[in-house]
């Protein structure tokens, strides 16, 4: 009988090495498998459960996305590289596994079961599960789980997460690596923007110095906005409207109303009467004929009266009260 407890005091430590083992032994398996990947590990229904079982001296940090074009999950496919690029990057810099960190992805055709049990219904979800065993243990084996709803599909945050949830362990720093098409891109349009530019120079420059644009771009845009422009943008107004008895109303009564067609109208007779008024004080001055002179001063001065007559009458619609009038409107 003493024979047989001394025996079995003697075999208690091989006894817990050899339960140690089989979680050792999945780490440097799957450790392996992301170092000759150079990036995580793909996993299915059988893969994922070896890999998350208890007890386990290691981290598993899985990403359960669907990647098929049948799923319309966009984010899952702008997030996958990023996902891989995390991965590798974090892998080359743990090959030693001292951060005893397994990477893996589950894609929905390959993990439907996982998906059921999780209760998943929407891709993609980052699971981080902490070792249940060692001195970093949490033994309620609960995942801590990454919030995709921001949008977020960079790496960055990811590495964040890990960083956070992970204190005691090596943390490879994540660079995004040189994007060398970007800058060769970027090199040559700007070198084809300043050779078009030295070459368009003298051409350009005239029209761009042109004292006439200028002043036309200026006088448009000042009557764009004084028509009522920026009114119709923020209220939204309709374009006509109805008078009531199955007519088409041009213009809206009261100050507070306006509408899409009545902008476009005072917008033309602000911009007749302002041509009119330029060229009655910079064109008829300068014309050397006096009997066209003096019919360029009638014919101005009339268009400057019939439209100063059409611009009141709009005004008596918008005030009622207003008791100024002028002929022929």
């Amino acid at each position: 009988m003493k024979l047989l407890q001394l025996a079995t005091a003697a075999l208690l430590p091989f006894t817990a090495l050899a339960a140690k083992k089989p979680s050792t032994d999945r780490f440097q398996t799957y450790n392996s498998k992301q170092l000759s990947n150079a990036g995580p590990v793909k996993l299915d229904d059988k893969a994922y459960n070896g890999l998350t079982k208890t007890p386990r001296d290691y981290s598993v940090a899985v990403l359960l996305t669907a990647l098929e074009a049948r799923f319309g999950c966009n984010l899952c496919n702008e997030f996958q590289p990023e996902w891989e690029l995390l991965a590798k990057q974090w892998t080359k810099g743990d090959k030693k596994g001292e951060g005893r960190l397994v990477f893996g992805t589950l894609d929905f055709t390959d993990g439907k079961a996982t998906f059921q049990s999780l209760m998943l219904q929407t891709a993609p979800v980052l699971l981080l599960f902490p070792p249940t065993t060692g001195p970093n243990a949490k033994p309620d084996n609960i995942p801590h789980r990454f919030d995709f709803s921001s949008g977020t599909n960079t790496a960055e945050p990811i590495h964040a997460f890990l960083t956070r949830h992970l204190p005691s362990i090596p943390h490879p720093p994540f660079t995004r690596p040189i994007n060398y098409l970007r800058i060769a891109i970027l090199t040559t349009t700007t070198l084809g923007a300043l050779t078009f530019l030295t070459i368009a120079a003298p051409y350009i420059l005239p029209i761009i110095q042109n004292r006439n644009l200028w002043a036309a771009i200026s006088l448009i845009a000042v009557l764009l906005f004084t028509s009522g422009h920026m009114f119709n943008h923020i209220r939204k107004v309709p374009y006509v409207g109805g008078d009531g008895k199955g007519q088409i109303s041009y213009f809206a009564g009261g100050f507070q109303n306006q509408f899409g067609l009545e902008t476009q109208i005072v917008a033309a007779m602000y911009g007749i009467l302002s041509f009119a008024t330029i060229s009655l004080a910079l064109k008829v001055p300068r014309m050397t004929d006096a009997r066209n002179q003096q019919i360029a001063v009638f014919v101005w001065g009339a268009v400057i009266l019939g439209m100063y007559s059409f611009l009141l009458s709009v005004f008596r619609i918008k005030n009622g009260g207003y008791p100024f009038w002028l002929p022929p409107f």
